[in-house]
């Protein structure tokens, strides 16, 4: 293999590594309810207070009497400010600075849900949902210093999930749906096409072409979408006390989702530097991927304590361990890139508790730890800088009459400072790039939701 063709393989490692880190702690994006939101969705999967329980517990429909739309919109300020600690040039280069300055990479993102549920009679019930359960912005300035591990990073999911459920018996109802979903990527970074001049053709022709490392950059864009299916079971059971219900359970899991993406990539090079070009690499190709997005179980428990105080609590298991690596096989004389992962499993804890207020008005609070599987700083990457979150969350639920209620929610996640020190995977000594440094984090969402019962 050429040096040009290992240098072009390790620049899509580095490409490559971000498509897999999406949002909060993981991939998955749980902002899929504004009634959930209040309690930090503590007991999402057992209390089934509207229809955004399709997504969270299709067994949970049976609770809902009459048909029903939920709409809801979340808002997503996050911040996640880079602190250079010593990022540095491979050591073939000497192993001086990486030159640039520091910059954030938190956007803003607004995130919708949409719900409807429909009784058939008999107890049974059908339901479909429109919702995002993976998403990720993250945008850094062109020239900051962590520029060839990452600069824009950019994920969007729609998952249509039509559902069913029906009692099997007084105390147990059991749902199932099946999940449609689309997702597109795209990713960018800079490519230090000083150093893969240097790498193939010697430090003294590159200078006679105006190229040096860290001098001489280029660009690269990744892009690419598909369509894929996975499904969803759920189970409730209501804990009866003399007649009336007091605690229930519930039971939700949702199934791995294999994506097998395809798309384009592009690349800018310099001019003094097109020759680079000349054995088929850094040129505009046709790309796949394949990607599991992971499977989910939960459990969750509500415990009416009295007629105005409900207890909650939910544990949800999310499978990362399922993201080994991620393979992009390019469709030009670019070879395949592989990037190994092994990111760990991860656990949600959440507890809340609803106050009923009066017939109107109820009162929601709830704390969560949500960890997260990016074992170390090694593995972390510029593209989400992911650490263990604390959540802590209020909200309120007003009914306006009989037919329409308001859902309003809020949940501040602190985020210890993250290390981050990862260094650019390349058989090519000169590509070795490492970023080191910190991460001040924190994220704030604000939720809405609209219920119309007819």
């Amino acid at each position: 293999m050429t040096r040009i063709r290992r240098a072009s393989l390790m620049l899509a490692f580095g490409l490559g590594i971000g498509s897999g880190q999406l949002q909060a702690a993981g991939f998955a994006l749980i902002e899929n309810s504004a009634s959930g939101m209040g309690n930090a969705f503590a007991g999402a999967a057992a209390l089934g207070e509207d229809a955004s329980t399709v997504y969270f517990n299709p067994a949970a429909m049976t609770r809902l009497q009459d048909a029903q739309i939920s709409a809801a919109l979340h808002f997503i300020n996050p911040t996640a400010d880079f602190s250079n600690g010593g990022s540095s040039a491979a050591p073939a280069l000497g192993g001086g600075p990486l030159r640039g300055p520091d910059s954030s990479g938190g956007r803003n993102a607004l995130v919708p849900n949409l719900y409807y549920v429909h009784p058939l009679g008999n107890g049974r019930v059908a339901g479909i949902g429109i919702n995002v359960p993976f998403g990720l912005e993250t945008q850094y300035d062109d020239d900051w210093v962590g520029r060839y591990h990452a600069v824009q990073s950019t994920v969007q999911t729609v998952n249509i999930n039509p559902s069913l459920a029906w009692p099997m018996g007084d105390n147990l109802a059991f749902g199932m749906g099946i999940s449609l979903q689309y997702i597109d990527v795209t990713l960018t970074s800079a490519i230090d096409m000083g150093s893969v001049c240097v790498a193939t053709l010697g430090s003294v022709p590159c200078a006679n072409l105006g190229a040096a490392p860290q001098q001489s950059d280029g660009f690269a864009e990744l892009a690419g979408n598909s369509w894929s299916w996975g499904y969803n079971l759920g189970l409730t059971y209501d804990f009866k006390t003399h007649g009336n219900t007091r605690s229930r359970l519930g039971l939700a899991y949702r199934s791995n989702v294999r994506q097998n993406l395809g798309g384009r990539a592009d690349f800018t090079v310099p001019g003094n530097l097109i020759l680079l070009t000349s054995s088929g690499n850094f040129v505009d190709t046709d790309i796949t991927a394949s990607v599991d997005l992971p499977d989910t179980a939960s459990l969750s428990l509500v415990h009416e304590h009295s007629q105005q105080l409900t207890l909650l609590f939910d544990w949800t298991w999310t499978g990362w361990s399922r993201f080994k690596e991620l393979r992009i096989d390019y469709a030009s004389a670019q070879p395949d890139s592989l990037t190994t992962e092994q990111w760990n499993d991860s656990n949600r804890f959440s507890l809340g508790a609803n106050y009923r207020w009066n017939p109107a008005l109820t009162l929601r609070a709830g704390l969560a730890l949500d960890q997260s599987p990016i074992p170390n700083a090694q593995r972390r990457t510029a593209r989400i800088p992911g650490n263990d979150r604390r959540w802590l969350a209020l909200g309120l639920g007003y009914r306006l009459n009989k037919h329409i209620g308001l859902d309003l929610g809020y949940a501040h996640l602190f985020v210890d400072d993250t290390e981050i020190d990862n260094t650019f995977e390349s058989s090519v000594p000169t590509l070795a790039h490492t970023l080191k440094g910190t991460y001040q984090a924190a994220v704030n969402i604000f939720s809405a939701q609209l219920n119309w019962r007819f």
